[in-house]
């Protein structure tokens, strides 16, 4: 199913750790696969992720069902990560999940039907002091507001 450059990246990240730990290669490989496609990983990739890595297809499952960082469907170019967990609740995370519904009509986990935007609510990111915040990319906006949103959607729609 892998190309043969693929296995090769497969076999290179695994040198990295000890022999006969394969299994801690696991997050760099998914990130790999999930990379070289549409940004989503299916269930025949994470199948094959188990088989070149010698562990069970529910290992690879639970990982990549865990982290909000790998995607089991596709996405759009722009995937807005809202952080929903407790400081940023408090400080109205859930107004801001509300607003983008209102601006793109998509809820948790959906995609607009350009394919641009896709809003996806998250555990903790990190930045609890910052609240209300989401990621996109490797980017993180704080402190949102309504019109921070609509100046983050403008700037996604210029690329």
């Amino acid at each position: 199913m892998f190309s043969q450059d693929i296995i090769q990246r497969i076999q290179e990240i695994t040198t990295h750790y000890p022999a006969g730990k394969q299994k801690s290669a696991l997050l760099p490989v998914l990130h790999l696969i999930q990379e070289t496609g549409n940004n989503s990983l299916t269930i025949a990739q994470m199948d094959e992720v188990a088989k070149q890595l010698s562990i069970t297809p529910i290992e690879v499952y639970e990982v990549a069902t865990f982290y909000s960082m790998y995607n089991l469907k596709p996405v759009g170019k722009h995937v807005f990560e809202v952080c929903h967990t407790g400081p940023c609740m408090l400080n109205g995370s859930d107004k801001i999940v509300e607003y983008i519904f209102q601006k793109l009509g998509i809820r948790n986990g959906e995609t607009t039907a350009d394919g641009m935007f896709t809003l996806k609510t998250v555990e903790c990111l990190g930045a609890c002091g910052y609240a209300p915040m989401m990621q996109y990319g490797k980017t993180y906006r704080e402190h949102l507001t309504p019109a921070k949103i609509d100046a983050i959607i403008e700037t996604c729609r210029g690329k």
